[in-house]
């Protein structure tokens, strides 16, 4: 240790300085790993979009009326946080088994599979993206 400096065993908390034989491992955090849309899979005839990309990893939000809305005001039936995000941003509508996304004039847009779309019908396992975050449908079977 330099001049004037001692050791003080009772701080000491086993770090050593890096040098080049030292191995380093790859520390995952949440935000690294993508949601598992297998096991999200919903009971028979009820669907969920579970984020599998971006804040809120994994949340998972039933798709249980005629008319979802997705967006940042408080009234949205899905809301998600984020400047990315518009006020009323999407809407999916559901009849009869199917499922559509449309875009509510958002300054973002909406898109799925990486295409932006104005409306769309989806399909299990499509991806919707809204701002920084990616929606996964899931369709219980």
């Amino acid at each position: 240790m330099g001049e004037g400096l001692q050791r003080r065993p009772e701080l000491d908390d086993g770090v050593r300085p890096l040098d080049a034989t030292t191995r380093l491992e790859r520390t995952t955090f949440p935000s690294d790993i993508e949601a598992s849309p297998e096991t999200d899979r919903p009971p028979a005839g009820t669907a969920l979009l579970v984020t599998v990309r971006g804040p809120g990893l994994g949340t998972r939000y039933p798709v249980d009326g005629p008319m979802v809305t997705i967006g940042r005001h408080p009234e949205s039936d899905i809301r998600l946080e984020d400047v990315t995000v518009s006020r009323r941003h999407a809407q999916v509508r559901v009849a009869e088994g199917t499922y559509t996304v449309a875009d509510l004039g958002s300054l973002n847009g909406t898109y799925v599979n990486q295409e932006r779309i104005e409306s769309v019908v989806l399909e299990d396992g499509d991806e919707i993206q809204i701002g920084k975050f990616r929606l996964m449908l899931r369709v219980g079977r």
